[in-house]
């Protein structure tokens, strides 16, 4: 299994380039009844006269995935797959418990 990693949400610019301006994204994956999930946001500021910026009709996810990722790089988005992994091994075995003794 590997993490999936999705953009959740955005927010433009309400002028005719809609220039983004944030990126909400997640990163889960799960295992059986197990699941692992990070989430954050990222900043933009959008310049349509920046070589290789994207028009708004003509973006997709994966595109923005990528900016997510290097915005963030190899090491922090190494350290978030980590937590998904970290949760669903919690999820998978416990590391506490609740109860009473006296039941």
């Amino acid at each position: 299994m590997a993490v999936t990693w999705t953009i959740t949400n955005m927010e433009y610019t309400n002028d005719s380039d809609k220039g983004v301006v944030h990126a909400a994204w997640s990163a889960s994956e799960t295992d059986g009844d197990h699941t692992g999930t990070v989430s954050g946001m990222e900043s933009y500021t959008p310049d349509a006269s920046a070589e290789g910026y994207v028009a708004w009709d003509s973006l997709d996810e994966a595109t923005v995935v990528g900016w997510v990722k290097e915005t963030l790089g190899a090491d922090e988005c190494t350290r978030v797959e980590d937590k998904v992994a970290d949760q669903i091994t919690k999820s998978k075995t416990p590391p506490t418990s609740w109860g009473v003794a006296w039941s």
